[in-house]
């Protein structure tokens, strides 16, 4: 497939590859490039920057603060994002619930929740995995029940991705018990500060607070907290969803670790030379490339697609993009360990230490690698992406 661009397409590129590297501070993008860990001031400073030039939800409704461009700027615009190693936008807010709102929100909520979502001034975690509904998420349990003008909610919700920061949570819950699983499933916006709700931490196996439990123990909702239709939220799951999985290719992203993979083979000791001296070295990293030129190409023609689909009808095939994506994306991390050698070791109990800015790149190899195991299996696992595939692309 050409990859070529045209002028207008090519001149883009340019101005976002540059303002990225001009106007994002060097020293944010190199915690990002090193997997050294964001604090929360390092998404919000990105974000706002971002907004600012109107580009941090350019894929909304211009009247939302979007830019109308057209899917190829769009590709354009997040791998040079990545490849630049800028935080991408915050997931939750510009990539999972802005859309679902803009799609199938009231104007009430369109007014109250997308400008502050978009510049940061609200941070939303997402409210989808339970312990007993993870890839099978159509059977979760928290239950919201209608109660006059509110909601009473109780249950809970597991691997809550930066719940720690996050001021509002958009769940799904059961407001039918007696209906179809996929059928009694509503969309409901919680105020984290809301009395009865909790959370707990989770430590990961890379040695950090990422994640969380939140507990809902009769967390009364205002009714107008309700997206769309009672009881469609499986239908603004499987949209959110499928916006989530294309993102999670994150060809740029990968770009850029091969990048980095190849100026540090040259600085790392190995025998009498470099480690890309290394033949067996340097051959994976080609393999890893010829890989990552076919899922672009992929991604390409998912992108020319998405201009002629019904945008509430994302293209199934974001399921491909998503499952070699994230086994490429593991595989970068892999190479990157491998390039530490013993300096790679993982962070002892306990995480790493209080000062992470006076480690080397070596420090974070191991704890990146271990975080990057996570996806395969978040945004529904690589096993469910298959049954999609095979029901949805090969009609099996």
């Amino acid at each position: 497939m050409d990859l070529r661009f045209t002028p207008e397409e090519s001149a883009f590129r340019a101005e976002v590859r540059s303002f990225f590297r001009t106007e994002i501070p060097a020293e944010i993008r190199a915690k990002v490039s090193e997997g050294r860990p964001l604090a929360r001031a390092d998404y919000v400073t990105s974000q706002r920057i971002l907004n600012a030039r109107g580009w941090a939800v350019p894929h909304w409704p211009r009247e939302w603060g979007g830019q109308d461009w057209d899917p190829i700027r769009r590709y354009i615009f997040m791998e040079e994002l990545m490849q630049a190693a800028v935080p991408l936008p915050q997931q939750f807010n510009c990539f999972m619930l802005g859309p679902v709102i803009a799609a199938f929100g009231s104007e009430a909520q369109k007014e109250r929740f997308l400008g502050r979502a978009a510049n940061l001034d609200d941070w939303w975690c997402q409210g989808f995995s339970e312990p007993g509904a993870g890839s099978d998420l159509a059977s979760l349990k928290t239950r919201a029940r209608r109660d006059g003008d509110q909601y009473v909610v109780d249950g809970q919700k597991t691997w809550t991705t930066l719940g720690q920061h996050a001021d509002w949570i958009f769940c799904l819950v059961r407001t039918d018990p007696e209906a179809k699983k996929q059928r009694g499933i509503s969309f409901l916006l919680i105020n984290m500060t809301s009395p009865g709700v909790s959370l707990r931490p989770i430590i990961t196996i890379d040695g950090r607070h990422e994640v969380n439990e939140v507990f809902f123990d009769s967390v009364r909702v205002p009714a107008e907290n309700l997206v769309g239709e009672e009881n469609r939220g499986w239908d603004y799951a499987k949209f959110l969803l499928a916006n989530e999985r294309t993102g999670i290719a994150r060809i740029g992203l990968t770009k850029e670790r091969i990048a980095r993979i190849k100026r540090l083979a040259r600085e790392v000791p190995a025998g009498a030379g470099t480690m890309w001296d290394e033949a067996d070295f340097r051959a994976r990293v080609a393999s890893l490339e010829i890989e990552l030129k076919a899922l672009e190409i992929t991604q390409m023609r998912v992108v020319a697609a998405q201009a002629k689909r019904d945008a509430a009808r994302p293209d199934p095939a974001s399921s491909i993009l998503k499952i070699k994506g994230s086994e490429l994306q593991q595989a970068a991390t892999e190479l990157l360990l491998e390039l530490a050698g013993p300096l790679g070791l993982p962070a002892p109990r306990g995480g790493l230490p209080n000062d992470p800015e006076a480690l080397s790149w070596e420090s974070f190899a191991a704890p990146t690698y271990l975080n990057a195991r996570k996806v395969t299996i978040y945004g529904g696992s690589n096993e469910i992406q298959r049954n999609v595939i095979a029901k949805a692309i090969l009609g099996l």
